[in-house]
């Protein structure tokens, strides 16, 4: 890429980051430090609680560069990053994650958290072991969380076979999913370039999905060059107009490093090593 385009796609992969803190051991410190990097300023904590939950915090000072689109954290933390960011930050948790268990009862009960803390996005992973349980556990989440966005983490890394990834993404459609997502991040194999052309394709050829569903990759994204890499691939598949954040996400905690340093001058970010 020049750097012109450089800088053009750090900017779109900036306004399409959902910005990620999934540690096991995530505090509330945590989540005010990520909240703070996701708007681009320092927040005025103090007036936080104060604050009405449809607001967010004042800054402190202009912001250094744009917003990302939303926060991802776990159900736990959900209820603290949405006081805490403006309303046009979407906040994102997570459900029945890391390990996609077919235990329907305790997605439900993630779902349930997430919705009563007032996130506006559900990130639930599928059922990966076990596909007979994926359908009624992935319509009781639908179910869970009317109005608001859900999100079916594949994890594809882990189901490999192509025909398992396809099979996976007819059933996240049919069960109501606005978004495709490769990864949870958790595991050693996540995002890749293979499995993006089987989520995309699966969208692209499903008539009632086409013009909707979003598509997120997820995991192992670090630079601005990988970030391209999939922007580009959506746009091959679903059109231009796709790569917008209501229908392409980059899940990574990393990636916003890269995009600063680009949008700084600093550097013009390495090459993919998506291939």
């Amino acid at each position: 890429m020049t750097p012109e385009e450089t800088q053009d796609a750090a900017r779109s992969a900036l306004a399409c980051l959902d910005l990620t803190s999934l540690n096991d051991r995530d505090t509330a410190a945590d989540i005010v430090a990520l909240c703070q990097r996701a708007v681009g300023y320092r927040l005025h904590l103090g007036s936080v609680a104060a604050d009405p939950p449809d607001r967010g915090p004042v800054a402190a000072d202009p912001p250094d560069r744009g917003p990302v689109a939303a926060v991802c954290v776990w159900p736990r933390r959900a209820a603290l990053a949405r006081r805490l960011l403006p309303r046009h930050i979407a906040v994102a948790a997570v459900a029945n994650f890391p390990d996609g268990s077919a235990d329907l009862q305790r997605a439900v009960r993630d779902t349930q958290r997430i919705v009563g803390a007032g996130a506006q996005e559900v990130d639930v992973v599928f059922p990966y072991r076990d596909f007979a349980a994926a359908p009624a556990l992935l319509r009781a989440v639908r179910q869970a969380c009317p109005g608001l966005r859900l999100k079916v983490i594949l994890e594809t890394g882990e189901l490999q076979d192509p025909a398992l990834i396809s099979r996976a993404c007819r059933i996240a459609l049919e069960a109501g999913a606005d978004f495709l997502k490769t990864s949870t991040g958790k595991t050693p194999r996540s995002a890749t370039p293979a499995a993006a052309v089987l989520m995309l394709q699966a969208i692209a050829q499903d008539r009632s999905a086409s013009g909707r569903v979003g598509f997120k990759p997820a995991g192992g994204i670090r630079t601005v060059a990988d970030a391209a890499l999939y922007m580009g691939l959506t746009a091959q598949h679903l059109g231009a107009e796709a790569v917008h954040p209501a229908r392409f996400r980059i899940g990574a905690s990393s990636l916003l490093d890269d995009i600063e340093a680009v949008l700084a001058g600093a550097h013009t970010s390495p090459a993919s090593s998506g291939y």
